[in-house]
């Protein structure tokens, strides 16, 4: 067992030399690219845009005064809107009063 977890060991080193110079010659112009061409977020005007990005603040529950800041795109609140009123429909249909049968 001692063997075998050795030669796992000295495969994992030989495999991390050879490697590695490799990633550091390949890497090395990237850092220069980079700098020359810093990304900026797309920012998006129209508020209809499902990609504009809407936050609001939600009252923290058990605190009177504290508040959280939800931001989400268009589609995401869509999305999370669908889901909460999926959800609800669902609790209100299983809890329904209906006809049940009970074994006697």
């Amino acid at each position: 067992m001692k063997a075998f977890i050795r030669t796992l060991i000295i495969g994992a080193l030989a495999t991390t030399a050879f490697t590695a110079p490799v990633a550091i010659a390949v890497g090395a112009d990237k850092p220069e690219e980079q700098a020359e061409k810093p990304r900026k977020p797309i920012t998006v005007a129209d508020r209809r845009h499902p990609d504009y990005v809407r936050c609001r603040s939600e009252p923290i529950i058990g605190s009177l005064a504290q508040k959280r800041r939800v931001c989400m795109t268009n589609k995401e609140w869509a999305e999370y809107t669908r889901t909460g009123s999926r959800n609800a429909k669902e609790f209100v249909d299983d809890n329904q009063p209906g006809f049940m049968i009970t074994p006697n």
